[in-house]
C-alpha cells in the first residue's frame, strides 16, 4: 500500500501537467473586477454632484436626439416680421436677427456639440490609447519616441493646436472634430501609459507571459481591461473639452458651417448686439455652461468612485 501515494505522485508526461488554458483563466482577476464594480457605483450614487452632472449630460444627449420632435420652428426658418424679437410666448428665448427662433436653434446645436463631444473622444481614445499602451508595455526606445512626440504636442496649448489642425484641414464639422480629436489624443497617450506600466506590474500579468501568451493577447485580455477606468474618466474630461472647442471654432467660422445651428456660431453673431439683444448670446452661452458643467461634474465623480482611497 505504501507504493500507491508513491505511483500517484509520479508524472507520466506532459500530460501529467495542468492544460494551459485552465491555469491562464485562474489568472484572469475576472472576479476582481466584478467585485468592484458594485463598490464604484455605490460610491457614484453617494455623489450628488456627480449624479447631477450625469443627469443632465443625459438631458443634453436626449435634447440632441429628439430635436426634430422638440424644437417649435424650423431653426433656420427666417421670418423679416420678427427680426431680435425679446422672448415672449411665441418664441421663449426670442429671435436672432434672421428672426430665426433662438430656442430652436439652441436645440439644434446641441446636436453639434453632443456630435463633437462624442467622436472626438472617441478619435483621441482610437488613437492615443493603443500608443500610450504600447509606451507603457515596451519601453526602451519605443516610450522614448513616443514620449517625446507626445511632449512636443503638449507643448502647444491644445486650443491653438485644435485652431491650427482645423485651419489646415477646412471650415467643417467634420474637420473641426477631426482636429479635436488629434489634439486630444496625447492627454490619452500619457493616461494609458501610467496606467499600462501600473498594471504590467502585477502578478496575472507575469502569469500570462510564462504561460506563452502573445504580447497582442496579453495588452487585449489582461491590460485594457484594468485600464478601462482611467481611461472612462479621461473620456469624460475630453467630451467636456471638445464641447468648448467645437464652440471656439465655430466662433472663428472653423467649425459648423451657417445656416446650421451651433452654439458658437450663435455666440459669434450675437457679439455684435450685446446692448440691442443680449438674448442672443445668453442662451447659447448658458447651455455651453451646462454641458460643460456637467461633463466636468460627472468626470469627477467617476475619478472618485473607482478611486478606493475616495471611497
Amino acid at each position: 500500500m505504501s507504493t500507491e501515494p508513491l505511483h500517484v505522485a509520479l508524472p507520466r508526461g506532459p500530460s501529467a501537467a495542468a492544460p494551459p488554458e485552465e491555469v491562464e483563466t485562474v489568472a484572469v482577476p475576472r472576479p476582481e473586477r466584478a467585485t468592484t464594480r458594485r463598490p464604484a457605483l455605490a460610491a457614484f450614487l453617494r455623489r450628488p454632484a456627480a449624479v447631477t452632472g450625469l443627469a443632465v449630460v443625459a438631458l443634453f444627449a436626449a435634447v440632441a436626439l429628439a430635436a426634430p420632435w422638440l424644437a417649435p420652428y424650423d431653426p433656420d426658418a427666417t421670418s423679416w416680421t420678427a427680426i431680435r424679437k425679446a422672448p415672449n410666448l411665441a418664441h421663449w428665448m426670442g429671435t436672432d436677427e434672421n428672426g430665426r427662433d433662438v430656442l430652436s436653434r439652441v436645440i439644434y446645436g446641441a446636436r453639434a456639440s453632443m456630435l463633437a463631444a462624442a467622436l472626438s473622444a472617441a478619435i483621441a481614445a482610437a488613437a492615443g490609447v493603443p500608443l500610450g499602451m504600447l509606451a507603457g508595455l515596451a519601453g526602451g526606445w519605443v516610450d522614448a519616441v513616443i514620449g517625446r512626440v507626445v511632449d512636443a504636442m503638449l507643448a502647444v496649448p491644445f486650443l491653438i493646436l485644435a485652431i491650427a489642425l482645423a485651419a489646415f484641414l477646412g471650415p467643417s464639422l467634420t474637420d473641426a472634430m477631426v482636429a479635436i480629436g488629434v489634439s486630444a489624443a496625447p492627454a490619452f497617450v500619457r493616461v494609458a501609459r501610467g496606467a499600462a506600466m501600473d498594471v504590467a506590474t502585477n502578478g496575472y500579468i507575469e502569469a500570462a507571459v510564462s504561460l506563452g501568451n502573445p504580447p497582442w493577447r496579453i495588452a487585449l485580455r489582461h491590460v485594457l481591461p484594468n485600464i478601462a477606468p482611467p481611461l472612462l474618466v479621461q473620456a469624460t474630461l475630453a467630451m467636456g473639452i471638445a464641447i468648448v472647442a467645437e464652440a471656439s471654432l465655430s466662433f472663428l467660422g472653423l467649425g459648423q458651417q451657417p445656416p446650421e445651428a451651433s452654439w458658437g456660431s450663435m455666440l459669434n453673431a450675437a457679439q455684435r448686439f450685446m446692448t440691442l439683444a443680449p438674448w442672443l448670446a445668453v442662451f447659447p452661452g448658458l447651455a455651453v455652461f451646462l454641458a460643460v458643467t456637467a461633463f466636468n461634474l460627472l468626470g469627477d465623480g467617476l475619478r472618485d468612485a473607482f478611486d478606493p482611497r475616495a471611497r
